[in-house]
């Protein structure tokens, strides 16, 4: 029998964008366990989407996703933006947050996610970046496997760079299957061996999103598509080698109708059932 891991979320869970909003307040669906949202979007924000936020975080589990900590910057921790986190995730009593491993500022902010150089260098700035971000938060956080499309400096693999911060870091790890597939294919590797590499556990959730295909050797991370068969194929292949974990659907633009991601939150659901006991899976009726 598969093990479920680390359920605190719910099983299947769905990004929350503004777009969103007016269907979720109406009603929320049943394939939706937990809902995630990138906290620069909503921490200060007041007023009307306050109170929208408030009253379906009151009544759904949440996680934060993170866009801006840039953990593996040369400039410090912005201490203060970690301290306004900590009382955000208090006020909603967010279960996970999580980061990329990644940085997206220098002199200014740059709106991407920079490559880390993969190189022990990296591993020894970034490991205390991350502890000094669990120390002031109060609990382990988790970081993001990214989609990449240069690796400056390469001195390792990216499977052994992830590990090495995981370890080092005693950090969780979120798993975004569909960034595994867009490396694979823009790095020319084997997207099941670099699955199968990474600590079970360590996983707090898991990503699943669509891309868009620019040319066949290269793909761009944008979650403005479906889903594509080979990335739920690797999730199952991730359910199968580490277990059942809790998995969030992104879409970023293109958004359609809460109706029609449900179909492909019904995809996860099912994948899951194909490895836990039927009296294990959260009844849904």
């Amino acid at each position: 029998m598969t093990q479920i891991i680390n359920t605190d979320l719910g099983m299947v869970g769905l990004g929350l964008r503004r777009e969103m909003l007016d269907e979720l307040l109406m009603h929320v669906p049943k394939q939706v366990d937990f809902m995630e949202v990138a906290p620069e979007n909503w921490l200060k924000l007041g007023g009307r989407f306050k109170k929208q936020f408030k009253a379906l975080t009151s009544a759904n589990s949440f996680a934060c996703h993170g866009l801006s900590l840039s953990i593996g910057s040369t400039a410090p921790i912005d201490i203060e933006f970690v301290k306004s986190l900590k009382k955000f995730f208090d006020e909603h009593d967010v279960k996970i947050y999580s980061e990329h491993l990644s940085y997206c500022s220098g002199t200014g902010h740059m709106y991407d996610l920079m490559p880390i150089p993969f190189t022990l260098e990296a591993i020894a700035h970034v490991v205390p970046r991350i502890k000094q971000v669990q120390d002031i938060l109060g609990r382990q956080i988790a970081i993001e496997n990214v989609s990449y499309y240069a690796a400056p400096g390469q001195q390792m693999s990216e499977l052994a760079f992830t590990n090495a911060i995981l370890e080092q870091a005693d950090c969780k790890l979120l798993l975004d299957v569909n960034n595994i597939y867009v490396n694979s294919v823009n790095h020319g590797y084997d997207a099941e061996a670099f699955l199968t590499g990474l600590p079970t556990q360590r996983i707090a959730y898991g990503h699943v999103a669509g891309h868009y295909n620019e040319a066949d050797d290269l793909i761009v991370d944008t979650h403005g598509a479906d889903v594509i068969d080979p990335v739920w194929q690797l999730l199952d292949k991730a359910y199968q080698t580490h277990g059942v974990f809790s998995t969030l659907l992104e879409r970023d633009f293109n958004i359609p109708t809460i109706n029609v991601l449900t179909k492909e939150l019904d995809i996860i659901h099912n994948l899951q059932a194909k490895y836990l006991d039927k009296s294990l899976i959260k009844q849904r009726a």
